[in-house]
């Protein structure tokens, strides 16, 4: 566990994320519905997607690379469809919008999808997809990245980004089934938050130039950043363990997000990465009576936690009950910050002109 050296509860901590944004120039409800997607990623564990990556938005920012101020505009639009360009913007926003605009058009249609390209960073891809479930409807969202740094089975350099995909279902009694995860053995924050504590990388995270397993998580990031041979591999880890399959998934996510939208993550248009997203929202009213898709689907949730585990302290368990048992856990008793956490956002909130009071509770 990393070491804690605070303990922030989500009401605070989501309004300061929101002033910060505000002092960026995003709109208030933009820099509302980032900090609640931002807040919400720390509140489920999923660190690496949460408050630890304002420093990163803020250098992209300072670079030119991200347009605070942006506002999403629509290209082309039917009756199920739609394209967006986030023009550069903080990608959750323009996520929130997308995700909200498929989803209503599969309440009207029983289908939506709505494609973004122009974007940046949205965080974690679990969330969208559960804004969907939320409303009754099935989710499925990709997005691309903008660092290249999975290498391909049987290839010695990086050639796609880490692709993330999420998939949401509703049910009746249980959460939503979440299913949230990255087309690589694991994401680049991922590998960054063990760096804030120093702690060692399993094997098979990231491979060096020479494709032995790197475990040290600074020499991994550096590894990951440098150019050259190495990098993170395609979920699997190694050929023998099918990373064909992550692999092939990490260009599905490419091509649903990048090509359909016309975003390039890779090369860039006039020096600018764009990231893409993809989203689709489909109503299981269309197909089954009312509720009866829900029902089938807590008795398979049922089912699969009723599996006799190997250790019965280890209970068998379905995509999104880690999440939502943290999320219940840190509402009840605060978002834990790293010391590098901490003082990172110390540092943003200092340059935004932002008070930063978060040193306890």
């Amino acid at each position: 566990m990393p070491v804690v050296t605070v303990t922030v509860r989500a009401e605070v901590l989501q309004p300061l994320v929101a002033s910060v944004l505000t002092a960026w120039q995003l709109s208030p409800d933009d820099a509302h519905a980032a900090a609640t997607a931002i807040t919400d990623a720390d509140l489920a564990g999923i660190d690496s997607h949460g408050v630890c990556m304002l420093p990163t938005y803020e250098r992209l920012r300072d670079s030119g690379e991200l347009v605070p101020a942006a506002t999403v505009e629509v290209l082309r639009e039917t009756a199920v469809t739609a394209l967006l360009d986030a023009r550069g913007g903080l990608g959750h926003p323009a996520a929130v919008r997308a995700v909200t605009l498929a989803g209503d058009k599969a309440r009207d249609h029983g289908v939506g999808v709505v494609a973004v390209r122009g974007s940046s960073h949205f965080g974690a891809a679990g969330y969208y997809a559960r804004l969907a479930a939320d409303r009754g409807l099935l989710a499925l969202v990709t997005t691309s990245a903008r660092t290249v740094s999975v290498v391909p089975t049987r290839g010695a350099v990086p050639a796609l980004p880490t692709n993330p995909l999420a998939f949401a279902a509703p049910a009746r009694r249980s959460p939503p089934f979440v299913l949230d995860m990255s087309t690589s053995t694991t994401a680049i924050n991922k590998v960054k938050v063990h760096g804030f504590s120093d702690r060692p990388l399993p094997e098979g995270w990231v491979l060096d130039r020479s494709g032995s397993p790197v475990t040290d998580p600074h020499e991994a990031m550096r590894t990951i950043r440098d150019p050259g041979p190495g990098g993170l591999t395609p979920l699997g880890g190694t050929a023998e363990l099918s990373s064909h399959k992550g692999y092939g998934l990490a260009l599905m996510v490419q091509i649903l997000s990048a090509t359909l939208s016309g975003a390039d993550p890779v090369g860039g248009r006039d020096g600018r990465v764009e990231i893409g997203h993809f989203f689709l929202a489909l109503d299981p009213g269309v197909f089954r009576a009312s509720g009866a898709f829900e029902a089938d689907v807590d008795d398979a949730l049922d089912a699969l936690r009723a599996t006799p585990p190997l250790d019965p302290a280890l209970p068998v368990l379905v995509a999104g009950d880690p999440e939502t048992a943290c999320r219940t856990a840190r509402v009840r008793d605060g978002v834990p910050l790293t010391a590098a956490v901490h003082e990172q956002l110390r540092g943003v909130c200092a340059r935004a002109g932002v008070p930063f009071p978060v040193d306890g509770g």
